[in-house]
């Protein structure tokens, strides 16, 4: 019966129980976010001002800089054409809905019209007095798109005929962001330097609009969120959310950046089969140098990344491969993930088919990889005790005590007089220890126990030895020496947590009031 105990008892190494877990806390979204690796492409001119993708495949992304339109390949993350008709500096670049034009602003204040594969200028439309920064088409109209600039003035286009259909009025200050709705290519909403943020509907008579908010900062970015009823918008240090069909009531606020958020978008999380699981995240960037990403879903942040200059455009590409970010020095990281090649059971048909007449053949499969869907069974890893585990195992209590003060790892020989006090043994160990096991002892609590991790158990411990082994202490000048060093260091802490507490006192009626405001 005692062969079939010891065959079944098992033995683990002892940990501190006072140790705090400091394990990783990446989660499957954090993980999937890196898995977008950036990659910065050669240094263009100047500030990348705005990032668009094109809506069909491959997806190719424009980014306006300087008096540039550049357009680059998503399969290669090179430069693929560059637009370079503007007198002064571009802004806004657009997609149409098929892909097969852009449009973008700039700074002399005309829209211009370009073909993406001839690079020519195919309509210009003159209107805006000053700088234009807003540009986009519908979501699927094809024939006309809406502008905005530095004139306040919101201005919808009939491209084909480069007339302007309508003039909206309502913003007082410069017009720097917009977005077409989801739900219908009638509306759409821009955001100004005014703080507001206006819908407009061009099949409303009248130039005013449908609704408006106060963002309470100058409105840098403006989007329509997928499901059309919502819109997100960026200003000062805060990204906001609002209901549009409730007539525009607040709903979250998320103010996790140090400095002006500069743009937004969207990005969904898609699985590596291509199946998009239709989770929606708002991807933020700021001159603070983060990127974040916001699940309004749940009203959290759930991944975040830092990067080395200003941010100040962001884009996502619609089959969720590419991720770009243009920065103020001209840098774009654009990170590419990787998609798993499906092989299923293709199979080379030259491979020589294994016989037991080869030697191969007995050994097949051991260096085999597991499939997805197998399931592993794990050889149990062989627990590899230290010298103080195994004194513990053969119940040599002081023996273990010592072996642990005489290493250097202080977690380790709090571990041991946790178990001897689980066992009873730790006061008996220390009565009778000898005078330079007792100095190993006194050096170990001197160092030790006044650390916030240790300092429960070691602080009693401390008196106990004090108590119990007076008359050694006295008898010794190498203990009463450990002694003051001991006392010297309690003493230390002691004003230390008195400074601490002052600190304290005066810091306290301070938050208070910040509070109240």
């Amino acid at each position: 019966m005692a062969e079939e105990d010891t065959a079944i008892a098992k033995t683990f190494p002892v940990k501190s129980k006072l140790k705090t877990s400091r394990k990783s806390t990446s989660n499957p979204e954090s993980k999937y976010w890196k898995s977008f690796k950036p990659q910065p492409t050669q240094t263009l001119i100047s500030s990348i001002t705005s990032l668009s993708f094109s809506p069909t495949p491959p997806h190719d992304f424009a980014a306006t800089h300087s008096a540039t339109v550049t357009i680059f390949s998503t399969q290669t993350l090179e430069p693929k054409a560059t637009i370079s008709a503007f007198t002064d500096t571009a802004t806004s670049a657009s997609f149409r809905s098929d892909g097969r034009l852009i449009a973008a602003g700039s700074h002399s204040g005309i829209v211009q019209v370009f073909d993406v594969k001839t690079r020519s200028p195919l309509r210009k439309l003159r209107g805006h007095s000053r700088p234009v920064h807003l540009v986009r088409y519908p979501r699927v109209d094809k024939l006309h798109l809406f502008s905005g600039g530095d004139d306040a003035i919101v201005k919808y286009w009939d491209v084909a005929s480069q007339t302007q259909i309508s003039e909206l009025l309502g913003h007082k200050d410069y017009v720097r962001c917009g977005d077409g709705s989801p739900a219908s290519d009638d509306m759409f909403v821009t955001g100004s330097y005014d703080h507001t943020i206006r819908l407009w509907d061009v099949r409303v008579s009248g130039s005013s609009s449908v609704m408006e908010v106060n963002h309470g900062k100058p409105v840098e970015d403006v989007i329509f969120l997928p499901s059309g009823g919502l819109i997100a918008t960026a200003g000062g240090n805060s990204v906001k959310i609002w209901d549009v069909i409730g007539g525009g009531k607040l709903l979250y606020s998320m103010e996790s950046h140090n400095k002006t958020v500069s743009s937004i978008c969207v990005g969904k999380i898609g699985r590596e089969s291509e199946e998009e699981s239709h989770q929606y995240r708002i991807l933020s960037v700021s001159l603070d140098g983060y990127m974040k990403v916001f699940d309004y879903a749940k009203f959290k942040i759930t991944h975040s990344m830092r990067f080395p200059a200003p941010l100040l455009s962001i884009g996502f590409s619609p089959d969720c491969l590419a991720r770009v970010i243009g920065t103020s020095n001209g840098i774009i990281y654009a990170g590419k993930r990787k998609v798993k090649e499906n092989v299923g059971s293709m199979e080379d048909p030259q491979k020589r088919v294994l016989r037991p007449s080869y030697f191969r053949y007995f050994h097949r499969g051991q260096n085999e990889k597991p499939s997805e869907g197998d399931y592993l069974i794990t050889k149990p890893k062989k627990v590899k005790l230290a010298e103080h585990d195994k004194l513990l195992n053969k119940f040599r209590h002081k023996e273990a005590l010592v072996s642990a003060l005489s290493g250097k790892n202080p977690e380790n020989v709090v571990a041991v007089m946790e178990e001897l006090v689980a066992r009873k043994k730790l006061l008996k160990c220390v009565s009778n220890l000898d005078t330079e096991e007792l100095g190993l002892l006194l050096r170990f609590l001197q160092r030790h126990s006044t650390m916030l991790r240790y300092a429960g158990l070691l602080m009693g411990l401390t008196k106990k030895v004090i108590e119990m082994r007076a008359e050694d202490v006295r008898a010794s000048d190498v203990l009463k020496g450990h002694i003051r060093n001991l006392k010297r260091s309690v003493e230390e802490e002691i004003r230390m947590q008195q400074s601490l507490q002052e600190i304290q006192g005066i810091i306290s009626p301070l938050l208070r009031i910040a509070g109240r405001r």
